[in-house]
């Protein structure tokens, strides 16, 4: 039954993150017709429509997963395919709800972790697809750990997590600027340093030394495979913030120990 409570949490989650994917970069970014117009756009309105043919859907063709699959796939005004990306993204929330309830049962620590892994997958996401971290993502990631530690839903003191978002912070802008002076060029975004400040607020700043090394070296060599196959944006950017958002979710569920150890980072072994 916990279980059953989780996944349907989980699929609920996952279709606001689909909505939170979608609509959240196109507020950033001020489109015209979101932002210049009288015409209201956010996460709540207007109500879920078709972007194809852009008709409103009925209720039910917004229930997660069920109605894809009654759907088969295709909207049910103009018969286009509906992307996977939507019933995929439910799927990993509810999943991933129901590993939290799994791990800590029906609690409020299990609620942390959730929100947590379901915050990191929408900034992946949208890091991905866009090039942007929004802050509304990045700074509830930030406060969301502090209240965390602090409310001890967290194993982490509050010290801890006040100084691991400070790190988290400080690390990359210095890396970023002192890139920046050397090649005059920009290598990352502010977006990433509020990330791994938001990991750091979770995880501690002890965490932050592998979950870099970690994240460099996937990056690194998914950036080499891309490369390989002649599939590599041609000026070269890869988003780092999914590989952050990866690393961190990692090192929060297999621990410090292990990642590190696996690294031949023996101190934090």
């Amino acid at each position: 039954m916990t279980w059953l409570i989780a996944f349907g949490l989980g699929l609920l989650m996952g279709s606001f993150v689909n909505v939170v994917v979608h609509r959240l970069p196109r507020m950033v970014m001020a489109e015209p017709d979101a932002a210049h117009t009288n015409q209201r756009y956010d996460l709540c309105w207007p109500a879920s429509h078709c972007p194809h043919c852009h008709t409103p859907l009925k209720w039910h063709h917004n229930i997660p997963l069920l109605s894809f699959v009654w759907l088969k796939g295709r909207c049910g005004f103009c018969q286009r395919a509906i992307h996977p990306l939507y019933p995929l993204l439910e799927v990993i929330t509810a999943l991933t709800w129901v590993a939290c309830a799994w791990h800590w049962g029906l609690s409020v620590t299990a609620l942390c972790w959730a929100l947590f892994a379901t915050t990191l997958l929408a900034l992946a996401v949208i890091d991905w697809q866009t090039t942007l971290l929004p802050d509304d993502l990045t700074q509830a990631l930030v406060w969301g750990g502090l209240i965390a530690s602090a409310s001890g839903w967290l194993p982490l003191r509050l010290d801890q997590s006040v100084w691991g978002a400070v790190a988290g912070y400080g690390v990359l802008w210095c890396v970023a600027t002192a890139f920046e002076r050397i090649t005059g060029k920009q290598g990352m975004g502010a977006g990433d340093f509020k990330l791994l400040a938001g990991l750091g607020a979770w995880l501690g700043p002890l965490a932050l030394i592998p979950l870099l090394m970690l994240a460099s070296l996937s990056g690194a060599i998914f950036g080499l495979t891309l490369k390989f196959i002649d599939r590599l944006h041609p000026d070269g950017y890869i988003p780092f913030g999914p590989f952050l958002a990866a690393a961190g979710l990692l090192i929060a569920v297999v621990g410090m120990g292990p990642i590190a150890t696996w690294l031949g980072w023996s101190f934090f072994a």
